[in-house]
């Protein structure tokens, strides 16, 4: 195997492991909620099927522009 093409491998392998990483990360930043707190949510702002989808924004590229 050349230089190269393992130096390549390499780095691509540390960016998968740090993507992961990174979404365990956030997955263990999102704070839980009761029950009773969910109830209050959905009385308040409804449920997702609901809304207008013209009024988000899909920020998934912005995400997929990071690799």
């Amino acid at each position: 195997m050349e230089t190269e093409t393992l130096k390549q491998l390499i780095k691509e392998s540390i960016r998968e492991v740090i993507q992961e990483e990174r979404l365990s990360l956030i997955q263990l930043l999102i704070p839980t909620v009761s029950e009773e707190e969910m109830r209050e949510i959905r009385a308040k702002f409804g449920s997702p099927d609901q809304y207008n989808d013209e009024e988000f924004v899909d920020m998934n590229d912005w995400l997929n522009d990071e690799t």
